[in-house]
Parts: C-alpha cells; sequence; structure tokens
C-alpha cells in the first residue's frame, strides 16, 4: 500500500504567531532544534531584517542548532509567509507549495545539512530580487525541515507527520510603499430569546481585514453599535486581532456580542486603523421580539378575517 505522508509545519511561537500580542523576539524553535540568523557584529538577531532594490542581489547566514543528543539532518529551503485563516497567525508555506515571492528569491548554499548533537552549524544563504518584483514587504522564512519522518497519530504507518522550524525574514524591496487597508463583508448573526426578558441575548459579529497594500500592517478596530435616536449601546476597542496584517492577505474574524439588545433598530460600524489609514465597515440591525410579533400579526389577521366574514355574511341577508 502506498503511503501517504502529511507535512505538518510545526513552526514555533515565531511562526506561527497568535492573535494577540506583539510578536516575541527570540529564535524560532521547537525544544529540539532552533533556526536563528547568524550573528552580527551587532550582536545577536531575533529575525533577519532586509532591504534591497529590484535586480539587487543581498547575502546572509542562518544557524540550525541542534538540542538533542543525537545528529539531525534537515532540508533547508525558502517559503513565502501568509496569515492564517483561523486567527491571522504568521505562518510559510511548505515545501510542496509554490513560492512567489521571498521563498522563490531565497539560496541557501546547501539544501541538507547534518548537525551534530548539541551543535550548531551555520549555512550561508543569497536572496536575489528579480527586476520586475513590486516594491514593498515579501515577508518569508528561512526553514529547516526534519528529513525524519514521524508516525502519525495511533502510531500509524500510512500517516506520516514532518516538523519544521524557521527563522523570519522581513524583506522591503525598495520603491514606493502604499498602505492600504480595508473592512469588509461586516454581518450580524443575532441569538435572541423568544420571549423578551426571559433570557440573555447575544450577537457574533463578523469581518474581513483586507491589507489591500504593499506593506505590513499593525491593525487596531473599534467596534461601535448604536441604537435608535443615535444611543450608544457598545464601544470597544478589539484584542483577538492578528499582531501583523501582511501585505496583500485578508483574514476572517468574529467578536460576540453579549447583551445585545432585545427589541431595537440601529447599525454597528468597525473602524479599522494602522499608521496612515483609516477605514470603516458598517451593518445594519433590525432586533424584533419575534414571537411575540408572530402571535401579534397573527391575532390581527385573524380578527380582520373574522371581520371581513361577519361583514359578507351581513351583505348577503
Amino acid at each position: 500500500m502506498r503511503k501517504t505522508y502529511v507535512l505538518l509545519s510545526l513552526l514555533g511561537a515565531v511562526l506561527l504567531l497568535g492573535v494577540q500580542g506583539a510578536p516575541p523576539a527570540t529564535a524560532a524553535e521547537n525544544g529540539e532544534w532552533a533556526v536563528y540568523p547568524a550573528a552580527s557584529r551587532l550582536g545577536s538577531r531575533p529575525y533577519f531584517y532586509l532591504s534591497a532594490d529590484p535586480g539587487a542581489t543581498v547575502t546572509d547566514q542562518v544557524t540550525v542548532a541542534n538540542k538533542t543528543a543525537a545528529p539531525l539532518s534537515f532540508l533547508l529551503y525558502g517559503a513565502d509567509a501568509y496569515n492564517t485563516e483561523r486567527d491571522g497567525g504568521f505562518a510559510v508555506r511548505s515545501r510542496q507549495e509554490k513560492q512567489t515571492g521571498a521563498g522563490a528569491w531565497i539560496r541557501p548554499a546547501r539544501d541538507r545539512v547534518t548537525v551534530p548533537p548539541h551543535s550548531a552549524v551555520t549555512v550561508p544563504y543569497t536572496l536575489t530580487v528579480p527586476a520586475d518584483a513590486d516594491p514593498g514587504d515579501h515577508p518569508g522564512a528561512v526553514v529547516a525541515l526534519d528529513e525524519r519522518i514521524a508516525r502519525g497519530a495511533g502510531g500509524s504507518v500510512a500517516l506520516g507527520v514532518q516538523r519544521a522550524v524557521g527563522a523570519r525574514v522581513y524583506l522591503r524591496v525598495g520603491g514606493p510603499t502604499v498602505p492600504a487597508l480595508a473592512v469588509e463583508d461586516v454581518t450580524l448573526d443575532q441569538d435572541r430569546p423568544l420571549v423578551p426578558g426571559t433570557g440573555t441575548s447575544s450577537a457574533v459579529v463578523s469581518y474581513t481585514l483586507h491589507n489591500r497594500g504593499n506593506v505590513t500592517l499593525n491593525p487596531r478596530v473599534a467596534l461601535k453599535a448604536e441604537g435608535l435616536f443615535g444611543r450608544t449601546l457598545l464601544s470597544r476597542d478589539l484584542d483577538r486581532l492578528p499582531a501583523e496584517l501582511l501585505p496583500r492577505q485578508r483574514i476572517r474574524l468574529s467578536e460576540r456580542w453579549t447583551g445585545s439588545p432585545q427589541l431595537d433598530w440601529g447599525e454597528l460600524t468597525l473602524t479599522a486603523t494602522a499608521k496612515d489609514v483609516r477605514e470603516t465597515g458598517a451593518v445594519s440591525f433590525l432586533a424584533l421580539p419575534w414571537l411575540p410579533l408572530t402571535v401579534l400579526v397573527a391575532g390581527g389577521t385573524a380578527g380582520l378575517l373574522g371581520l371581513w366574514i361577519r361583514r359578507r355574511r351581513t351583505l348577503s341577508t
């Protein structure tokens, strides 16, 4: 039977970043090995920060450290970075995926390296920017992929797992920088008790943050809801946001509104800000107690129908 292997990139706290807080300035590691920029005369660096014009080539060095008591062999490659759909975390493409940015331009001097136990190996690499590259940010990583294939869940031999750790590369290509942000597809999903006052209502606000520019943004989002006559029903800053929204990336986020109105009519507004940008998205809402309203409408309709029938009978006699 042909074996099927799944590549699971475990990129550590640095490469797979959650939605809260700024990225930690530490080497990327998983407890067994670490990948980080080689030390320079200015001291150690948590990430690669590179600048280059279109057509230029820059050189640097990456260090792979083995923290185990046995030698480890790795595949080295460049990878493009992206925001995860789940929470907007920082992640990179697998070796099998097509690289179109920094990942395609990174070339390690060696694509395989064996690191002795409790030792580190430093490998030079070049990054060549195409002459027609777009200006702005092109984030990526230099990744060390463990060549071992571990057994999958339950010790299955048909499902293998490979692990990888990568050092972030923040590359800016020379030229005009254009920060641009959009708040798109704002929706409100309401959950209210059938009878007003018999329970707590809530709503889920969903929206898409879209980085339409060519530079990385650190977004902030404020949520505000107004009811009839401009009454403020809700006003707060949201904290479940990506620390970095990469260029041309869009993520879908949601926020729960506990205690949303059971009887009101108004508008909900999301205001997203970052350096030099401010954009809003909005959605109108109508909160009605559907069960009492349905009973009232049904009763009114039945009453009108009864009057009409009585009138018909009167006219026919």
